[in-house]
């Protein structure tokens, strides 16, 4: 089971990154059946969340770029991989989130994605061209 919340170096590493542009955050989502708070289900508890949460992604100058269901795995393994929603969020940079996350008032709708959710991956991603993928530069 993956952690819900990133942990301190988890933060301090992001922190540490080249901040040079965009930064998009990879969500995958696994929701609870029921909300751990017993507010109705994951889904529901999490959409609270996300209500909020995407009101500070639009005050950092960030938007959705994308989200929908998971719906047939492909490749991996299907226990491991068993998500319900992905999302794509895309932020001005990696200082923005940051800020973002740290915000009193954001954490306060956080309660609502630790009831809600069962797992989480969140991946920070950078634009990269072609030749540099084909080079191998994924420093």
């Amino acid at each position: 089971m993956s952690a819900i919340v990133p942990n301190p170096q988890q933060f301090q590493q992001l922190a540490q990154a080249p901040d040079s542009g965009p930064v998009v955050m990879l969500n995958l989502l696994k929701f609870k059946k029921q909300a751990s708070d017993g507010s109705g289900t994951g889904a529901e508890a999490y959409g609270r969340y996300g209500e909020a949460a995407l009101k500070f992604v639009e005050r950092t100058g960030g938007k959705l770029l994308w989200q929908g269901r998971a719906e047939q795995l492909l490749v991996g393994e299907e226990a491991e991989q068993d998500w319900d929603v992905v999302a794509l969020v895309q932020y001005p940079s990696r200082k923005a989130f940051l800020e973002m996350v740290a915000n009193p008032d954001y954490q306060k709708s956080h309660g609502h994605r630790e009831a809600g959710l069962e797992k989480t991956v969140l991946l920070a991603c950078r634009s990269v061209g072609r030749n540099e993928l084909l080079a191998g530069g994924m420093s």
